[in-house]
């Protein structure tokens, strides 16, 4: 059965380190002096207790963790996460329903960067920089972050990793899975302050910098301005949004190798790689062909706004740099919710089907059209040299068809709360894929999502979750075959 005293100390640890984080942004908003001190000291405090209550919970826990435990933590941990996260929200005032509140902060810490705050130039810096930060925690996984940073709190590191990991295939760098995770989040935070750095030079001062550095690599599309980065009116901070939108796109242990071990043949020997650079240029050209014929853009205009739209979308990150896309012809709306659909690659904070699965599809494809002519031929499908066990592609499949069923069942949802079928399947798409802006222009992408009923507000906070936790984590906690003590 399921061991709940593991599952309590994990979680009251982890509490731990959402309250030294809310720590963290009282400092922000004791130096700015404004009213939202308060706030995050009480939220603080709480978290702070749940934490200790949990820990209490757990006192006697073995050192342990099953298979079972690990899908349990992973997927109670963004919950309860989300629920604490949600208390300076609350407490200060910034948002008065409990359902926005959750709702926010499960937008953040899955990255997804769907919004109901109508206003965010009037949210306090501390606020702000919460919600920023809430991105940038969730960027690799909230319980990646443990394995990093406390290798000794549970014995099922490994487990938790194949729960909260995105992409069919898991790749270490090394044999323990807690050193993997610490140069993973060394090239995270190289990222981080590489991004930060840039905007500061480009012209952006230090707070704008680092929430817009934090919510960029993170994948996450939070903005502190209501216009995002178009507020700058700045052709290179967009230059510099795309690249690092695009590297927190490619898969880290390859960025990892490329970067510190000065492989740069293996990025484009790199199928899933490939893949994601092809899916970006062609896309981008295609747009921005559409700018120049039918929007008289001029060209350096068009490309800037096609490539930057792209990166954003493909990436999952929803940032805006400023023209009203649900204007664009509508058959760029099928490009880029094709591409939002797709992700970038594995490995990466984006979220997404992700570019390794179209790999594999792909050449399963290839592969059928191959055996029609050769019927006794054995073709198995290889990605980078490595041979796809039949599970893997069963798994492929279904974790397909999940993801399609999903937005079925949401669209037919929200169809029958009221919403029109463009904005529904442009929504379900979004949260699924944890990207955040839709096309259309009800709830489009300079809007917010706060006129949504809260029956759907909820379901989509599931949607959100499953999405960043690729579904099956989420769903294998309702089939009865779970709970059952063999």
């Amino acid at each position: 059965m399921v061991n709940f005293r593991i599952i309590s100390k994990i979680i009251g640890s982890l509490l731990f380190i959402e309250a030294f984080f809310m720590a963290v942004c009282m400092a922000v908003a004791f130096s700015y002096h404004e009213d939202d001190l308060l706030a995050f000291l009480l939220s603080m405090l709480l978290t702070f207790g749940g934490g200790f209550l949990f820990l209490h919970l757990g006192r006697h826990a073995e050192n342990a963790l099953s298979r079972r435990d690990a899908y349990v933590v992973v997927t109670a941990v963004w919950i309860i996460f989300s629920i604490f996260g949600m208390f300076p929200f609350l407490i200060h005032g910034s948002i008065c329903s409990l359902t926005d509140a959750y709702f926010e902060t499960m937008s953040g810490f899955t990255t997804t960067g769907a919004s109901i705050i109508d206003d965010v130039e009037s949210l306090s810096h501390g606020m702000l920089f919460w919600r920023s930060l809430m991105q940038w925690i969730g960027g690799l996984g909230i319980v990646f972050f443990t394995i990093a940073i406390l290798p000794s709190l549970v014995g099922g590191s490994v487990k938790i990793f194949a729960a909260e990991a995105t992409g069919p295939i898991k790749a270490k760098m090394h044999p323990r899975l807690t050193t993997t995770a610490k140069w993973i989040w060394s090239i995270y935070l190289l990222l981080t302050v590489g991004c930060g750095l840039s905007y500061w030079a480009a012209g952006m001062n230090w707070f704008e910098a680092t929430n817009y550095a934090m919510t960029t690599t993170a994948t996450g599309g939070f903005a502190i301005h209501n216009d995002g980065t178009a507020h700058f009116g700045s052709p290179g901070i967009d230059y510099i949004s795309i690249a690092f939108q695009f590297l927190s796109g490619i898969n880290f242990t390859l960025l990892y190798i490329t970067i510190f071990k000065m492989k740069f043949r293996s990025l484009f020997r790199n199928s899933e790689f490939k893949l994601y650079l092809f899916t970006v240029v062609t896309a981008t050209l295609f747009i921005a062909s559409l700018l120049l014929t039918r929007m008289d853009y001029t060209l350096e205009h068009a490309l800037r706004s096609s490539l930057f739209h792209v990166v954003s979308f493909i990436t999952t990150t929803g940032m805006l740099m400023g023209d009203d896309i649900a204007l664009w012809p509508h058959v760029t709306w099928m490009v880029l919710a094709v591409i939002m659909y797709l992700g970038a690659c594995a490995g990466s904070t984006s979220g997404g089907f992700k570019c390794i699965r179209g790999v594999m599809l792909l050449q399963v494809v290839r592969n059928n059209f191959r055996q029609i002519l050769h019927p006794s031929a054995v073709l198995p499908v290889k990605v980078n040299g490595q041979n796809i066990s039949q599970s893997k592609l069963v798994a492929l499949f279904a974790f397909f068809v999940l993801t399609i069923l999903m937005m079925l069942f949401t669209v037919t949802v929200m169809v029958v709360g009221g919403i029109d079928l463009i904005n529904a399947v442009t929504i379900a798409l979004s949260c699924v894929g944890n990207v955040g802006p839709s096309l259309s222009t009800d709830i489009g992408p300079s809007l917010s999502w706060s006129l949504m009923p809260s029956a759907i507000k909820w379901t989509l906070c599931l949607l959100m979750l499953m999405g960043r936790l690729e579904i099956m984590t989420v769903l294998v906690l309702f089939t009865p075959e779970f709970w059952k003590e063999n």
